[in-house]
């Protein structure tokens, strides 16, 4: 059984969801994928899980790092995990590019190459948005491209953790938009 709970940020309101296991979907209102992996059948309750994640929210939101993490139940390819896994490893305020993550990955599983195209697929497809950090993964070159959450969204975040901004810039075409 799934268990959801709304949270008030400063970038407006968000969904969060979990289950016996741990924090299964965090997710700003409209959002592209919204509520992805939500069961039908769930039950707004303030469990233990998400309580934890809303003081860990308000820590974040404060414009600090967290030093604690809620436990999380992941629901997707075993792929999508291994990507997801990856990005739970980027430190706050800094990012990586796709590429990096695909030869990170590929590095894991012994392979001489990844496609940074499909680690891209994976990113976009994160469930638990700001915890699972992929508002900090960023194209070659700087690109800010690729958060379901919206671009001004990414920006947002990545300048809460005082990343440094000088350069990033926001594609005039692609997925960011």
């Amino acid at each position: 059984m799934q268990y959801t709970s709304h949270y008030q940020s400063p970038l407006g309101g968000i969904l969060l969801a979990a289950d016996d296991t741990g924090l299964t979907g965090l997710w700003f209102e409209g959002q592209k994928y919204f509520a992805r992996c939500l069961e039908r059948e769930h039950e707004e309750k303030e469990t233990p899980v998400l309580k934890e994640t809303k003081h860990w929210l308000d820590i974040y939101f404060s414009g600090k790092e967290p030093d604690f993490m809620v436990p999380f139940h992941f629901i997707g390819t075993d792929f999508q995990k291994e990507v997801w896994k990856i990005l739970c490893q980027i430190p706050y305020g800094k990012t990586m590019t796709y590429g990096e993550v695909a030869a990170q990955l590929a590095s894991r599983k012994g392979l001489a190459h990844m496609s940074a195209q499909a680690v891209g697929g994976a990113v976009g497809h994160n469930e638990i948005s700001i915890l699972v950090p992929c508002h900090r993964v960023v194209g070659t070159g700087g690109s800010l491209t690729g958060y379901a959450g919206g671009i001004d969204r990414k920006v947002k975040l990545l300048t809460l953790e005082k990343a440094d901004m000088q350069s990033f810039f926001v594609p005039k075409k692609g997925t960011a938009l």
